[in-house]
């Protein structure tokens, strides 16, 4: 399918939300490092047959077209032999594994998906074959400002909702505001807080203007998540066992925060791309 034909297929339902998209990456045994994926797909006339698993994959319950990273050539170096397909998940062979129950973010499916001699028309190929690890590289770029961008947001909305709880509850005669425990604390956060702001601010545009910042996203995404968990914690140690209930939005915040620091990059591997941009 020529490629505006596919566009014309796809693109206005994905616009008007009647297409749900999902990006199929993760693997039960490859996850940050993305090169090791082993799910293929092998050419057979004007399709390739597709085989593999994937997991933790977002909207995976919902989607109606997947971007799956794929391995075209096996007999290529691991970055070299990926590649990416459109899957509709009405194909043959496509199944939707289990609805992942996990401990924060319940509201949004992720999923496993199984992929069992899935015959994927040959024009479904997204780009050209074997350059699919690039594509996800350059995207990831991206992927990882966004994640840093609503880390910091959400750090923001703890903090505020904090600021609001501490300046009417009451212990021992006075307001929680009024303690200088509470008040150094929050004066902490709120300080770096405010140095991501400043740090995103200068970012944005950078990443707009077409600039490589892959080590300053990377730095993003690892220090602003780590923010955002400490953050949660301490917002929610203010407010005592009521912060450990979930009817407080406090307790969303802190549980959904964990998963940040795993998705988009596992910090740690974060910090290692860091290093090599460093030329250690």
């Amino acid at each position: 399918m020529p490629v505006k034909r596919r566009k014309k297929k796809w693109i206005p339902g994905c616009i008007s939300g009647e297409t749900i998209l999902a990006v199929a990456m993760t693997e039960p045994d490859a996850g940050s490092d993305l090169a090791s994926l082993s799910t293929t797909a092998v050419r057979d006339g004007d399709h390739y047959i597709v085989n593999g698993s994937k997991i933790f994959i977002s909207n995976g319950q919902l989607a109606d077209l997947c971007v799956v990273a794929v391995r075209t050539d096996e007999t290529a170096s691991p970055h070299a032999g990926v590649s990416l397909l459109a899957i509709e998940s009405n194909s043959k062979g496509y199944r939707k594994g289990t609805n992942l129950k996990k401990i924060g973010m319940r509201a949004q499916d992720t999923s496993e998906l199984f992929f069992d001699e899935c015959r994927v028309p040959v024009e479904n190929l997204l780009g050209a074959e074997g350059e699919g690890f690039k594509y996800l590289m350059h995207n990831l770029q991206q992927e990882r400002l966004v994640l840093g961008i609503g880390a910091y947001a959400a750090a923001e909305g703890a903090l505020d909702i904090t600021i609001d709880y501490v300046k009417g509850r009451k212990l021992f005669g006075k307001t929680l505001g009024k303690f200088q425990n509470t008040r150094f604390t929050l004066a902490e956060i709120a300080t770096k807080v405010q140095l991501a702001r400043s740090f995103l601010d200068d970012l944005i545009p950078r990443h707009m203007a077409g600039e490589d910042v892959v080590r300053e996203v990377s730095m993003a995404k690892y220090w602003l998540t780590e923010l955002q968990f400490e953050t949660a914690d301490k917002c929610l140690q203010m407010f005592g066992g009521y912060g450990y209930m979930r009817e407080y939005l406090i307790s969303r915040l802190f549980v959904d925060a964990r998963v940040q620091r795993i998705y988009g990059g596992a910090n740690e591997v974060l910090k290692e791309v860091i290093a090599r941009r460093l030329n250690i």
